[in-house]
C-alpha cells in the first residue's frame, strides 16, 4: 500500500481545506493519504489561535514511514509560515539519513489574495524538498482547470484564495487540489514498484 504524508500548516483553515482535497485525490487512487500538522509558535506581541489541530503533530517517523509528501502552507509574506519552516529545520537527521531521496513531493498554499505571493510561496517550500533529494511533481497544462481557474492553483501546485468572503475552495480549486494528490499517489507507486 503506498503512504502518503500530508503535511500542513493552517491558522485559519483554508490550508487544512486544501489538504483534505489533496488526501481525497490520493485516496481515490487507493493509495492511504496520513493527514499531519505542525505546532503553532508562541508568537510574542500577538495573540495566537491556538487550537488543537483536527489531525495528529508530525513526527520524523512520518517522513520515514511516506512513500510520497504533499506539503502545505499559507502564505506569509510570500513565504512559507514559520511553523512548518522550523519543523523543516529540524529534519536535518532525515537529511543526514537521506530518508526522503527519491521520494515524489507536491507544495499546496492558501492565501486571503489572489496576488499575495502564493506562487513565491510554493517555491519556497520546494527549495528544502530539493536539499532533501526529492522529487517535485507540479500540475501539468493537460489539467483543464489550469486554464480556467480564477482563484488558486499554478503549474507548481495548487492554492486556494481565502479572501473577499470566499472561504471554500472553488470548482477549480478544488480540481486542482484533487488532481495533484491523485497525480502524486500515482507516481508514488510507481516508484514504490
Amino acid at each position: 500500500m503506498t503512504d502518503i504524508l500530508v503535511l500542513y500548516y493552517s491558522r485559519h483553515g483554508g490550508t487544512k481545506k486544501l489538504a483534505r482535497l489533496i488526501a481525497r485525490g490520493i485516496e481515490s487512487t487507493g493509495a492511504v493519504a496520513r493527514l499531519r500538522a505542525v505546532p503553532e509558535l508562541a508568537i510574542t506581541g500577538e495573540n495566537p489561535i491556538l487550537t488543537e489541530p483536527e489531525d495528529p503533530f508530525v513526527t520524523l517517523d512520518d517522513l520515514t514511514a511516506c512513500d510520497g509528501l504533499a506539503l502545505g502552507s499559507p502564505v506569509r509574506f510570500g513565504n512559507m509560515a514559520a511553523p512548518l519552516k522550523y519543523f523543516i529545520d529540524s529534519t536535518s537527521k532525515a537529511w543526514l539519513a537521506g530518508t526522503l531521496i527519491g521520494k515524489p513531493a507536491i507544495v499546496f498554499s492558501s492565501g486571503s489574495m489572489l496576488h499575495g505571493g502564493q506562487e513565491t510561496t510554493l517555491q519556497s517550500m520546494m527549495l528544502p524538498l530539493l536539499h532533501h533529494g526529492m522529487i517535485i511533481v507540479g500540475l501539468p497544462h493537460s489539467e483543464p482547470a489550469l486554464h480556467t481557474t480564477s482563484g488558486g492553483g499554478s503549474p507548481y501546485g495548487p492554492s486556494h484564495v481565502t479572501g473577499e468572503g470566499r472561504r471554500q475552495p472553488d470548482s477549480d480549486e478544488k480540481a486542482l487540489a484533487m488532481a495533484a494528490g491523485k497525480r502524486l499517489a500515482g507516481i508514488a507507486t510507481k516508484l514504490k514498484h
